[in-house]
């Protein structure tokens, strides 16, 4: 975004030549951090985790690229075990055929450094094989440093959970896990009883400018809009993210379809889509602008083009 606006009446209409969001003079502040963030959003909550990219350059390259090819994105947990891991990154799932498996790149040279305490993210691998990590990774949920420390040349840690994150993990852990075979030995699922593997816990992984831990977050550094949505008044609830997309009628965001998760339930602030009028509505809107950060609340987007699932910005509200 190249214009913004620095004033504004208490409710704004953008047009196709207005700006798009507003500068607060007061702004967020929020601590430096020196590693790489990447966003998850999981079907129980969202959660980061700050990279090592200078300890473990290697993984932490050989992760963010399977970010940056979206290839966790719509991933399910497939292992979880209780007080121990949070584990996936290797498959999806596709109705009527399966467990869907995420192309695997070339496997990535261990670098343990950091101790398998909890909190920290790290790289699952064949036994006995030391270099064999690739795609699958998982959260400690406990000190698992006497264990993974020592064994297969110990587990590399390539990052740690932030702030109050671990929450969303402990949640995780907390619910029931259903075994169907080597592709989900343990996965965990969110309905009161085992149906389908639509009520397994799926995730979507980003890389952030910065850390936050608002609800609903737009970034104009990587034009994504990261989001939960109740449709329909509960008909459903996903989470999801959007790209803005270049256009003469405004600013406008498009649906990244492999990132539609289903969510376990609404909470309060979550966003609203009402399909009878194509309305979408985020009641508070975290905005990071080139490193200024503000909110803005009640924005709201027209959908414009249902078969690509685009939406124009028309209004939004100063709190």
């Amino acid at each position: 975004m190249s214009h913004f606006v620095t004033h504004c009446s208490a409710k704004t209409t953008l047009s196709a030549r207005c700006a798009i969001f507003v500068l607060f003079s007061v702004f967020i502040s929020t601590a430096s951090l020196a590693g790489t963030i990447v966003r998850v959003s999981t079907s129980v909550g969202d959660y980061s985790i700050e990279l090592l990219d200078e300890s473990a350059p290697l993984t932490v390259a050989n992760f963010l690229g399977y970010v940056d090819r979206n290839d966790f994105n719509g991933t399910y947990l497939h292992r979880v075990v209780d007080n121990f891991v949070v584990q996936g990154g290797a498959y999806r799932f596709k109705l009527f055929e399966g467990p869907i498996d995420i192309p695997v790149g070339e496997t990535v040279v261990n670098e343990f450094g950091a101790s398998n305490v909890r909190g920290t993210v790290a790289m699952a691998k064949v036994d006995g094989d030391p270099d064999s990590a690739t795609n699958q990774w998982f959260v400690n949920l406990a000190d698992n440093s006497a264990n993974l420390d020592a064994n297969n040349g110990g587990f590399t840690v390539f990052g740690t959970v932030l702030s109050d994150g671990m929450a969303v993990l402990d949640a995780i852990d907390e619910l029931r896990f259903v075994n169907l075979g080597a592709k989900a030995p343990s996965a965990p699922y969110f309905s009161e009883f085992y149906d389908n593997p639509s009520s397994f816990v799926y995730m979507n992984v980003e890389v952030t400018e910065r850390f936050s831990a608002a609800a609903h977050v737009y970034e104009s550094g990587t034009g994504l809009l990261i989001t939960s949505v109740n449709i329909d008044n509960g008909s459903d609830i996903v989470s999801l993210n959007f790209s803005s997309v270049a256009s003469d009628l405004g600013f406008v965001i498009q649906a990244n379809q492999e990132s539609v998760i289903p969510r376990q339930a609404a909470f309060d602030g979550i966003a609203t889509f009402d399909s009878n009028v194509g309305r979408f509505t985020i009641p508070s809107l975290e905005v990071n602008l080139n490193g200024s950060v503000s909110v803005i609340s009640n924005v709201i987007f027209k959908l414009i083009d249902p078969a690509r699932a685009r939406f124009l910005l028309d209004s939004y509200e100063q709190p």
